[in-house]
């Protein structure tokens, strides 16, 4: 559903405090500037900017990854939407909504309950923590996305083999971002492989294969 008015609210949490920063954004607030909403905490900021061509760029502190991640949305989508999330790559975890406010402050509220259970389940007591983990497991974003990029167009080959018998070419499996690596398990048989991704020399060597047994 499309918005009639030419504002929205953009939202994103602070990887540091976990606080929702949200604002009001209008057309006259991007004509020609870069925009930056910065958490009460000092140690986090989200750069909107135009982009040309009808176009918004927007840097956004990840509450996983030690690095922010780029988007790039038209305006239309970006004044014109309820809701619109940008998540994660690596943990499908919505990182930014803009929209009407109400929908934005509903979607911050769902996913502070979503990173609250992974927390719980990982033993981390706050949202810093969470971040300090991501720095030590996550040592290179290009690297991760070089594999993630490979391993889901893998999956949607049917490509990716382990010890079930699949007869029709799908399988039920997990990707997890450890230290050691970027692992794969089979969630039915228990088979895993860990692809390497201490550099990106072994990223793009991966790049190249045409399947992925796991063992």
């Amino acid at each position: 559903m499309v918005l009639n008015t030419k504002q929205t609210t953009v939202a994103y949490r602070c990887p540091h405090c976990g606080t929702g920063v949200m604002s009001a954004v209008s057309p006259f607030h991007l004509r020609g500037n870069m925009l930056r909403l910065k958490c009460t905490c000092g140690k986090s900021v989200m750069e909107i900017e135009p982009a040309g061509e009808g176009k918004v760029r927007l840097t956004v502190p990840c509450i996983v990854c030690p690095k922010p991640h780029h988007y790039t949305v038209s305006e239309k989508i970006f004044f014109g939407e309820e809701l619109f999330v940008l998540p994660c790559a690596y943990s499908d975890i919505n990182i930014a909504a803009m929209g009407e406010i109400n929908h934005v402050k509903a979607e911050l509220a769902r996913t502070e309950l979503q990173l609250l259970d992974l927390m719980e389940e990982n033993g981390i007591s706050d949202f810093s923590a969470l971040h300090d983990e991501a720095e030590q497991t996550i040592a290179d974003p290009q690297v991760l996305e070089i594999l993630m990029f490979v391993i889901r167009d893998l999956d949607a080959e049917g490509k990716i083999y382990c010890r079930c018998e699949k007869s029709d070419g799908e399988g039920d499996y997990e990707v997890d971002v450890t230290p050691a690596g970027v692992t794969v398990t089979c969630r039915k048989c228990g088979a895993a492989k860990t692809l390497p991704a201490g550099s990106l020399l072994e990223a793009h060597d991966f790049l190249n294969a045409d399947s992925l047994t796991l063992e």
